[in-house]
């Protein structure tokens, strides 16, 4: 079986690399990697310069099992963002080793002679993260940048969602010759500019964490107008029969205000919420929501979402606050891109009622769930409480049986 070592080469001086690391590289004959990587390594070895995977893959399978040793370089360490995650289980014939490294992380933090322990830490480099939410509400994020996430074009839209004042420390070319660590607000920031090969350490004094980490934050905290708003109780019960994760592509069909494109997108970090508005006027209220908790997770769809659905990315649940008599059109489609798909609906009508209940008695994959939500508010009368009622709610959740 042929070896293959994944080496963690930390920030790339090779005086930062383990004797493990070292070892594994000088009893190599076949080094992958990119350029930069292999420069110091490459002497008497095959090199080959890549970081593909089929690339990788087929080197390996063309390497000799009884006569070759193929050590693949990777940047900083091996479990912290990096390719190994990527190729380890596409070696499936190899005996793969992994040798950690020095990450960008730990490096420049000890050049900060700051801990690290406490920092948020996200990739913006290749990768859809919810930035500037990150930043509002942790006091310390360290970030890998790289592409069209720069550490300017990151600063820029700290400044854009009023983060211009934070401290920004941005670290290029770490343990190179040119190293260079330099510190500013994010306004100073967004005017210079930086290695390709930079990250960041971002310094928030202001940081406030959300008043609340479960569903159903306050109707007070969002900008609210005549547009109809999903309130507090209701959104409550909804996402969470949603069950939104982390990672999810989710639709909000009928966003209206946006809380619940908000909320879900404050869920699903590392996912994407599209809100879905015909009404003007509400797809500008849901944009001064997105910008007020620096949700960049979120995009808003303007126009009737059933004509729209067709194009956006597969979705792994759907919550509908609004179908605009296109409900049975819109779950064909839903169900034609994600036959698993998670979906929850909101009525106050009976009429939308039935029409969901006749849909999926039509279509008996999908176990579905009703639930009629009364919520009453008191008001204060003199020196008495008075309840008042809201709209009830039809809360139907649908899941396809056996999930």
């Amino acid at each position: 079986m042929l070896r293959v070592n994944i080496v963690g080469i930390g920030p790339g001086n090779p005086k930062l690399l383990t004797g493990a690391a070292r070892e594994a590289i000088e009893q190599s004959t076949v080094l992958i990697g990119d350029k930069r990587m292999l420069a110091n390594f490459a002497s008497g070895k095959r090199v080959y310069d890549t970081i593909k995977t089929a690339e990788i893959c087929r080197i390996c399978s063309e390497a000799d099992p009884q006569k070759d040793v193929v050590s693949v370089l990777v940047s900083g360490d091996v479990g912290f963002f990096s390719l190994a995650k990527t190729i380890s289980g596409k070696l499936p014939d190899c005996e793969c080793v992994r040798y950690c490294g020095i990450s960008s992380l730990v490096y420049f933090a000890q050049l900060l002679e700051m801990s690290w322990d406490d920092a948020k830490i996200i990739s913006m480099h290749g990768r859809r993260q919810n930035f500037i939410e990150a930043v509002a509400h942790n006091k310390k994020v360290f970030a890998l940048t790289g592409g069209e996430n720069s550490p300017q074009a990151l600063c820029a839209r700290l400044c854009e969602h009023g983060l211009g004042g934070v401290t920004v420390y941005v670290g290029e070319n770490l343990s190179y010759d040119d190293e260079k660590v330099s510190s500013m607000t994010a306004e100073e920031g967004a005017k210079q500019s930086f290695s390709s090969l930079s990250v960041m350490m971002i310094i928030n004094s202001e940081a406030k964490a959300l008043p609340h980490n479960v569903h159903g934050l306050s109707d007070d905290l969002f900008i609210r107008s005549k547009v109809p708003m999903t309130k507090q109780e209701i959104r409550a019960v909804s996402l969470s029969k949603l069950m939104p994760q982390e990672t999810d592509v989710i639709y909000d069909i009928g966003a209206g205000t946006g809380s619940c494109s908000v909320e879900l997108a404050l869920q699903a970090k590392r996912g994407m919420v599209y809100a879905f508005e015909r009404n003007e006027e509400a797809v500008q209220l849901i944009e001064k929501n997105k910008a007020l908790f620096g949700v960049e997770n979120l995009t808003v769809v303007p126009g009737e979402a059933s004509e729209n659905l067709e194009a956006m990315p597969v979705p792994d649940c759907v919550f509908i606050g609004g179908s605009g008599g296109n409900l049975c059109k819109m779950l064909d489609t839903v169900y034609a891109k994600n036959p698993a798909c998670r979906v929850v609906i909101n009525a106050i009508t009976v009429e939308t009622l039935i029409e969901a209940a006749e849909y999926y008695k039509a279509h008996d994959a999908y176990a579905l769930d009703i639930v009629n939500v009364f919520a009453a508010r008191a008001k204060k009368l003199g020196a008495y409480n008075l309840m008042m009622s809201q709209n009830p709610v039809y809360i139907m959740t649908a899941l396809k049986k056996g999930e």
